[in-house]
């Protein structure tokens, strides 16, 4: 068992809901662990179990009882990396597009998991046997930066970063369509797709809390623009179910209507080129943060991949933009 955390409710924090005082207290664990370790007993109020809706009184005397970390299983595997930089703590590696991050159905080996436990042997637990180190994730066919982290230290404060809006998180994306504006804001909450599974939704009742920024790099006669994305949260698909609920699917994205709008748009585009675009155009170009022990200021960009340069040239050779 890990060092419990300890709260000793004050004032302003009466009635609060237990399991959102935990979240504001920045306990470095996802929302979802900390409601199972609720319902498992793992958190007590003054030495008792209590439900996650238990309404805070002053002097309340919380314990939080981490679960220890989960020794690793899996087999490492010699897998080229792209890492950017790495030091006893941390490093920060550039995905290529197609790399599954963690095992999962249907992917139990070839992963970054796989490819990390080879380089570094040793890992953050904190994940669990099948995510170790791993601090937040990118689709499989969306390419750019990610931060590991090699220790439980180093695990649990980026966690806090990335749960308390600290990470810059920046992506370029080609769409189909073009906005009216040249920047704006959605803030539509996410949640699982009521009949697709494999799909996130806009969910206005269950969804969670989801905010993305966007602004126009460029726009294409053809139907297509260039965005800069900040998203200030980190829901599954996030930019991607964003994107699509205002008319502008990815580019290639074959989930959220970015790969059947070819041929209805892009006329200058060959079906040759459309058809050889393989993966959403959807790129993880800045990741700044600050180093979980020294308190220095790390942000490392990257620039688009192959493809989407590709598709970039293709545009702007057949057209002057917009």
């Amino acid at each position: 068992m890990s060092r419990p955390y300890t709260f000793k409710v004050q004032t302003p924090d009466i009635h609060k809901r237990l399991d959102l005082f935990l979240v504001e207290k920045g306990v470095p664990y996802s929302r979802s662990q900390l409601k199972r370790w609720i319902d498992e007993g793992k958190i007590s109020v003054n030495g008792q179990p209590e439900k996650g809706g238990y309404r805070l009184k002053g002097g309340d005397f919380l314990e939080v009882f981490p679960e220890a970390p989960v020794p690793l299983s899996l087999i490492p595997e010699n897998i080229p990396l792209s890492i950017l930089y790495e030091d006893q703590d941390l490093l920060v590696l550039d995905k290529p597009v197609g790399l599954v991050v963690h095992p999962a159905p249907g992917n139990y080996s070839g992963t970054l998991v796989h490819a990390l436990l080879f380089h570094c042997f040793d890992l953050s637990g904190i994940g669990g046997v099948l995510r170790p180190g791993i601090v937040h994730r990118l689709d499989k066919n969306t390419s750019g930066l990610m931060v590991v982290a090699k220790n439980d230290v180093s695990h649990q404060r980026l966690i806090h970063q990335f749960q308390t809006g600290k990470v810059v998180k920046e992506y370029q994306a080609l769409v189909w369509g073009l906005p009216l504006k040249s920047r704006g804001r959605i803030e539509k909450p996410i949640g699982r797709h009521p009949v697709q599974r494999k799909k996130m939704a806009v969910d206005e009742i269950h969804g969670k809390p989801a905010v993305t920024e966007w602004q126009v790099i460029k726009k294409f006669p053809q139907g297509i623009t260039r965005l800069n994305l900040v998203i200030k949260t980190g829901r599954t698909h996030q930019i991607r179910v964003h994107l699509s609920s205002q008319g502008w699917p990815v580019v290639g994205d074959p989930l959220y209507g970015g790969k059947k709008n070819y041929g209805a748009k892009g006329k200058e585009l060959s079906l040759e080129a459309a058809k050889s675009i393989s993966h959403q155009m959807l790129h993880s170009s800045r990741l700044a943060f600050i180093h979980p022990t020294n308190g220095n200021l790390l942000d490392f960009s990257s620039p688009l991949p192959g493809e989407m340069e590709k598709l970039i040239r293709k545009l702007t050779n057949n057209s002057d933009g917009l």
